[in-house]
């Protein structure tokens, strides 16, 4: 399952992504990761969430940060969820040019049986359709 939580900068997205890792812990049988392009919310979370902060790993483009996740699921069979927060400041690319991205990250999904959760900074007058599935 993917989800996306999209909106304008300083609307609390990152809260509202925080918060739902949080509680993934109190249900989640699998392990969880949150991947952010900082360390700057790194204690907001509970210390079983394993905290990645993606700018340490040079990542450059989408197809980079595709096998990145690819990697995180071939290392951990238990992975349940993937919390993204900062996510177009870690692929470096235009949201509009994504597409085929979010095509593979929902195979990747079902695939690996992993929820990815994302929050994108946005004018959320201007969602592409291919987002509009994804949106919580």
């Amino acid at each position: 399952m993917i989800r996306v939580i999209f909106g304008e900068k300083g609307t609390g997205k990152t809260k509202r992504i925080i918060e739902m890792a949080n509680e993934a812990l109190k249900t989640a049988k699998g392990s969880i990761v949150f991947l952010d392009d900082d360390n700057k919310y790194m204690f907001d979370l509970k210390h079983e969430i394993r905290f990645v902060n993606a700018s340490e790993y040079e990542i450059d483009g989408p197809k980079m940060f595709f096998g990145f996740l690819n990697g995180m699921a071939a290392q951990d069979f238990d992975l349940e969820y993937i919390f993204i927060d900062g996510f177009l400041k870690i692929v470096h690319h235009d949201l509009s040019t994504l597409e085929g991205l979010f095509d593979n990250l929902n195979k990747f999904s079902k695939r690996c049986d992993v929820n990815v959760i994302i929050s994108i900074s946005g004018n959320p007058g201007s969602v592409p359709e291919f987002i509009k599935p994804y949106l919580v």
